[in-house]
């Protein structure tokens, strides 16, 4: 025979499992949030290997492309504190605004046009250390000064979108930063758009 309060407990549960459930995905998202872990005391060089080391893990077993690009975003705006970070992805003949971490961003970015679209269309990485001296620049915000983008390859080696990151300092962004975010742009191409 059970007992009163083990009666209670699976009354309980089957009145409210929709949050029972929510609390258990709850715990599993925070847990795998908790496992990804960069030093604030390390070096730029050593966060990067680090990063290098934990992103294919944190994207391994998810496979939306969204849902990958977003915590991308998270994980690079929380570890650099950059004043932007996020993705734009090509559709059609636009780089189209995809996850990211800041404040609101252009939605829309033609092929060739700003940095981003001269980095699509030039199929190669961008560092702008100061924005004002960029022809053609797109000035999405007048807070932002310097900026790098990345290009994200599929497998065909066709450029699929960018990794857009702005910054209010003049100085923050450098080449250190574009040779770890190129090797980050691979495992992000090799695993979302192979």
């Amino acid at each position: 025979m059970l007992n009163d309060g083990f009666l209670f407990l699976l009354d309980s549960f089957l009145t409210h499992k929709n949050d029972f459930f929510s609390v258990i995905l709850q715990k599993k998202f925070f847990v795998m949030s908790e496992n990804f872990i960069i030093s604030s005391s390390l070096d730029k060089k050593s966060i990067y290997e680090s990063l290098l080391l934990q992103i294919p893990a944190l994207i391994a077993d998810e496979p939306d492309i969204v849902a990958n690009l977003a915590n991308l975003s998270a994980v690079f705006h929380q570890t650099f504190k950059w004043w932007w970070v996020g993705f734009y992805l090509v559709k059609e003949d636009f780089l189209v605004l995809g996850p990211f971490q800041g404040p609101v961003a252009c939605t829309r970015i033609a092929f060739g046009k700003g940095v981003c679209g001269t980095a699509w269309k030039e199929k190669r990485s961008l560092l702008v250390p100061d924005v004002n001296d960029f022809s053609g620049h797109i000035a999405c915000s007048s807070i932002s000064v310097s900026e790098i983008v990345v290009p994200l390859y599929n497998s065909s080696s066709e450029v699929v979108g960018v990794l857009d990151i702005d910054s209010e300092k003049f100085g923050l962004l450098d080449e250190a930063d574009i040779y770890y975010l190129e090797q980050i742009s691979t495992i992000i191409g090799k695993a979302l758009f192979a």
